[in-house]
């Protein structure tokens, strides 16, 4: 049972982020792009246009997989739901990404 005085902040966090991925309201992606300076705004941008809301993002430049001018971009989003989630990766995938998971 959960009252005022015994909840944890971290607990509580895992259980809402639980509950949206249920619902179909969270999305996470990975996806690959060039390594160059706008190229993280510019996914933002499209992710914007679309209203995903970014909740984090993990952007990786160094990882030996990666070819020299690559980076891998993490990004946990926000959706309205599941047909948002579709709208999302259709969007990506008309800017030209190809999502990896």
């Amino acid at each position: 049972m959960l009252s005022g005085g015994n909840v944890d902040p971290v607990l509580m966090q895992r259980v809402l982020r639980h509950g949206m991925a249920a619902q179909g309201r969270y999305l996470a992606v990975r996806l690959r792009l060039t390594d160059r300076p706008g190229a993280l705004a510019t996914l933002l941008g499209v992710l914007s246009v679309v209203d995903a809301n970014v909740l984090d993002v993990s952007h990786v430049r160094t990882d030996p997989r990666l070819g020299l001018t690559e980076a891998e971009v993490e990004l946990h989003l926000e959706t309205k739901g599941p047909a948002h989630c579709a709208e999302v990766g259709q969007a990506l995938r008309e800017a030209g990404y190809t999502v990896m998971g």
